[in-house]
């Protein structure tokens, strides 16, 4: 049985987002990424606490793709430790569910 997942990024920039869904999506390791923006986010970083306006990405893909859908957003990504971060799809629509399957790569 297939393993869908949703994984999260955040990025700083709207253009960063769009780049990194243009990838995945070509690259067939995501079937669709949506892009949220703007989000406020408050963080502890190096001791401090931040707030910063960011863009969401929510990325649809498979689990056995994770380990190089992480690599590509890392490779790509401008933080110096970006959120990414995965969660099950428990249930979904056959239909929805089946055109994801076509959409990556095998």
């Amino acid at each position: 049985m297939k393993e869908y997942i949703q994984v999260f990024t955040t990025t700083e920039k709207k253009e960063d987002a769009e780049k990194i869904a243009q990838t995945l999506v070509k690259e067939r390791l995501a079937g669709c990424v949506q892009i949220i923006g703007t989000i406020s986010s408050v963080y502890r970083w190096k001791n401090k606490i931040e707030k910063a306006e960011e863009w969401l990405c929510l990325i649809k893909s498979e689990k056995r793709l994770y380990a190089e859908l992480e690599q590509t957003i890392k490779g790509m990504h401008q933080y110096e430790t970006p959120e990414i971060t995965s969660l099950p799809i428990v249930a979904g629509s056959k239909e929805y569910l089946q055109w994801l399957e076509k959409e990556l790569k095998e």
